[in-house]
């Protein structure tokens, strides 16, 4: 049975362990539109507008 060459200090054993709960900021970016900030590649919360076209009708644009 294979046994380890040495002790795994806890700085090292933790740092490993550390890697699989890492978190990503999501990408948030200005619509060209109506200069809100919304998710990239998602459709604009307040307008409406997803690459320069209207796709989802919005009460504050209708007014």
């Amino acid at each position: 049975m294979a046994t380890p060459k040495g002790k795994v200090s806890k700085a090292r054993r933790d740092s490993r362990r550390s890697a699989h709960w890492k978190l990503s900021v999501p990408g948030i970016t200005k619509c060209p539109h109506c200069q809100k900030m919304k998710l990239s590649h998602r459709v604009c919360k307040n307008c409406g507008y997803y690459d320069g076209k209207e796709v989802v009708k919005t009460e504050e644009v209708a007014k």
